[in-house]
C-alpha cells in the first residue's frame, strides 16, 4: 500500500464527503431530513465522520483493490454506498420511531450517489500520485 496515496485521498475524500453532505442534507433536502442541533462540536464530529469515511474508501482502493481510475472509483463507491446506506438506515429504522420507509429509501440512494462521487475523486486522486 503507497501510505501517501492513502493519506491524501482519504483526506481529499473526506473533504468532498463534507462538502456534498452540506450540499444534500443542508441544502437540496433540508426540509426532508431533521437537522442536528447546533453545538460546539456539531461541525467537528460531522467532519470527523466523513474524514474516517473518506479514509476508510481510500484504505479499501490502495490497499485492497488498486482502484486509480475515477470510473472505477465511481462503481465501487456506488456499491459501497449501498453497502453503507442499507447498514445505517435498517438500524435507524429500528432504534428511530420517526423514521418512514420512504425516507430510509431516499437516504439510501444519496448515500449511493455520494459514495459514487467521493469514491470517483478518490480513484482519481491515487491515479494522480501513481
Amino acid at each position: 500500500m503507497k501510505t501517501k496515496n492513502f493519506v491524501v485521498s482519504g483526506i481529499v475524500g473526506g473533504i468532498v464527503d463534507f462538502l456534498l453532505g452540506w450540499l444534500f442534507y443542508g441544502i437540496i433536502f433540508i426540509d426532508t431530513f431533521p437537522q442536528p442541533e447546533e453545538s460546539a462540536n456539531t461541525m467537528l464530529f460531522i467532519f470527523l465522520g466523513c474524514l474516517t469515511f473518506g479514509l476508510f474508501v481510500a484504505y479499501i482502493y490502495t490497499k485492497w483493490a488498486q482502484i486509480t481510475t475515477a470510473l472505477t472509483g465511481a462503481k465501487a463507491g456506488a456499491i459501497i454506498g449501498l453497502f453503507i446506506g442499507l447498514f445505517s438506515n435498517f438500524f435507524n429504522l429500528a432504534m428511530n420511531t420517526d423514521s418512514t420507509m420512504e425516507l430510509a429509501g431516499l437516504d439510501v440512494l444519496i448515500s449511493i450517489v455520494m459514495a459514487s462521487i467521493i469514491g470517483a475523486v478518490i480513484g482519481a486522486v491515487n491515479g494522480k500520485l501513481g
